[in-house]
């Protein structure tokens, strides 16, 4: 996955656990950048009666470093406060909520929007509304009206939602961590089944999604909207994290936990699969708890990436090359931890200097693509994938072609891949609710009121 679920500390606090990050131009707007990061993984549209909501006590932020060095240079801070309407009644609505401040939605949620940067804080926005979860039909007959009027202009151009979306991604679970399952090349592994397509475990659940659009020249370091790809002040890097304080007591008197000392990160997510995928178990809520510019103690494993060896050893003969290759995998560490330099790919960087660092890196000077492609930038197009990350980005198949020797020769052109290496996939497609064509993009959610078991509703 992404990030659901990726390290074992975090896994038992989804409310703070990040699941995907997305940084890209926007289409409908190609002079801002639209920034997302999904929090509460794997949710149940019908998991009531206390439905999915954001953490009172996390602090979410999204961070842009525009330096080169790793670190964050703005910061956009979300902070949520949750009230209970009427404390006499069990339910989480009573009676059909037709707007976001409909008083039959009993327990609404509110946050603030501030941007931190050179040491001082703007608030954006305060008691901005966030929608209910979508409970069904009854309750809340037209999601995508309350959908809409949870987007909120915070000025000079600057648009912001929070609020529970369809997951976008898509990935075979039950197949990939079964000893590592491809099953489109099921007759091929050393634990032999027969070849099928891929399932797609995330399709129908839903995450919580706080998406920001932003105006480029408020990202860049200079404040202005760059046209030259290889402008090194064209460089963005993302991520997103989430905070929590240092201890928290629950208070029996006010039956709830409460928090108390500092603030302290315990969620990280940049690039998709880095934790998941090339950082040991024993390192994983560490890593989480790290900055970006601290990262090169992880390179180790971007560099000679245990996948890497494990994909010979489940697939005998369908990865000779790759089994031979021993050289430090310079072609991901450029894609994960300093961007690709000019001159790699024609008409293309995101190099952000020599410090390693796990970041999104976006170059904003590359336009929307026409003609979008799911691989991005290994399938021809330079507007997605590692160059930020769209929403419809088939990230799974482009990390796995990419550790499978694909991406190898723009690096190392005495290498060739193996054939597998380009057609390498988990299988799945995207069966996930169709993203929108404006803000805040991603799919509305499944609503709890199913009309056929393995299916959900959107209203």
């Amino acid at each position: 996955m992404s990030s659901h679920r990726e390290a074992p500390e975090i896994a038992k606090d989804p409310v703070a656990d990040g699941t995907d990050t997305y940084a890209f131009v926007s289409p409908d707007d190609p002079d801002t950048v639209t920034l997302v990061a999904n929090f509460i993984p794997l949710q149940q549209p019908n998991g009531g009666p206390n439905f999915y909501e954001f953490g009172d006590d996390v602090r979410y932020e999204i961070h842009v470093s525009n330096r080169g060095k790793g670190e964050s240079d703005i910061v956009y801070r979300f902070k949520f406060r949750t009230e209970v309407l009427d404390d006499g009644t069990f339910l989480y609505n009573t009676g059909p909520i037709n707007d976001i401040d409909d008083p039959t939605w009993n327990r609404p949620q509110f946050y603030s929007v501030t941007r931190l940067k050179d040491g001082r804080s703007t608030v954006l926005g305060e008691n901005l509304r966030v929608p209910p979860v979508n409970v069904g039909k009854r309750s809340t007959p037209n999601y995508a009206r309350l959908s809409q009027q949870a987007i909120h202009e915070i000025g000079r151009g600057r648009k912001v939602f929070a609020g529970q979306r369809a997951d976008a991604f898509h990935v075979d679970l039950g197949s990939v961590f079964d000893l590592g399952g491809l099953r489109p090349f099921n007759s091929a592994h050393a634990f032999p089944l027969a070849n099928m397509d891929g399932i797609n475990s995330v399709q129908s659940y839903n995450v919580h999604t706080i998406a920001l659009q932003v105006p480029i020249r408020q990202l860049t370091r200079n404040r202005t909207r760059p046209r030259d790809v290889n402008d090194r002040a064209a460089v963005i890097g993302v991520w997103a994290t989430a905070s929590r304080r240092t201890s928290r007591i629950f208070d029996p008197a006010q039956g709830k936990y409460v928090a108390h000392g500092p603030w302290e990160q315990v969620s990280r997510l940049g690039n998709p699969l880095f934790n998941e995928v090339l950082v040991p178990m024993a390192e994983k809520d560490r890593w989480n708890a790290r900055e970006p510019r601290g990262d090169r103690r992880y390179a180790r494993y971007v560099d000679r990436p245990e996948l890497q060896g494990l994909l010979p050893a489940l697939y005998p003969g369908v990865f000779p090359r790759l089994a031979a290759y021993d050289k430090p995998r310079a072609d991901l560490n450029a894609i994960l931890l300093t961007g690709i330099p000019e001159g790699v790919v024609d008409g293309f960087q995101n190099y952000t200097g020599p410090v390693e660092s796990d970041m999104l890196r976006l170059n904003v000077a590359v336009p929307p693509s026409d003609d979008p492609r799911d691989l991005g930038l290994v399938g021809g197009d330079a507007a997605g994938f590692p160059n930020g990350r769209r929403i419809n980005d088939d990230v799974v198949t482009i990390e796995l072609r990419a550790i499978a020797g694909q991406t190898i020769p723009l690096v190392d052109p005495s290498y060739r891949p193996d054939e597998a290496a380009s057609a390498v996939t988990d299988g799945t497609s995207n069966t996930n609710a169709a993203v929108t064509g404006a803000f805040p993009y991603l799919g509305l959610p499944g609503g709890g009121y199913q009309t056929e078991p393995g299916t959900t509703q959107a209203s």
